[in-house]
């Protein structure tokens, strides 16, 4: 994804995931915005954007972190929210055995204390593969890749989803979960 790609991006993630309200967009239960509102609202922000612009940013996406709906009409981001106005209503799923979650050195000692919580997101994001995690995690400084012991929460009751990028969810994980 080349520069332009990237800020536009990183907008659509800001107002598809936590600020709608900003620009003036309104998202449904399920995280759907009309691409024209989009298209105006950015417009009026001072973003110029237009479709082909976000097709190439939906397309282009290493995270898929945005879907367009089956009619072109609309465009969500696929999990990550923190807008209160969302909660998708995503599909139980039993997980792997393991499952991984990268994260900053120095968020460690807080972990430690409190297990994995998802801060102002719905859910905690977890990865099928370390170096999804390792990635993930040197986004916020020195990395460490905890492990989680996702199968035996889901046996004790803990509930799990994945959403439409493959990336797992779950509302906690208690510190005796964790591995490092």
């Amino acid at each position: 994804m080349h520069k332009k790609h990237t800020a536009i991006s990183k907008f659509l993630s800001f107002v598809l995931r936590h600020q709608p309200d900003a620009i003036g967009i309104t998202l449904d239960l399920e995280g759907w915005t009309d691409i024209d509102a989009l298209l105006l609202a950015a417009a009026r922000d001072g973003q110029r954007l237009d479709r082909d612009v976000i097709q190439a940013v939906v397309a282009t996406s290493d995270k898929k972190r945005f879907a367009i709906s089956p009619d072109g009409l609309r465009i969500r981001a696929v999990q990550g929210h923190s807008a209160v106005s969302v909660d998708i209503d995503f599909i139980e799923q039993v997980p792997p055995e393991f499952l991984y979650h990268g994260t900053a050195t120095r968020f460690l000692d807080a972990i430690r204390k409190d297990g994995l919580r998802p801060g102002a997101r719905h859910y905690v994001h977890l990865s099928q593969d370390e170096s999804t995690a390792l990635a993930v995690g040197q986004r916020h400084g020195k990395a460490v890749v905890l492990r989680v012991k996702a199968m035996l929460m889901h046996e004790q009751g803990f509930r799990f989803f994945q959403a439409d990028n493959g990336v797992w969810l779950t509302g906690a994980v208690p510190v005796l979960h964790i591995a490092e």
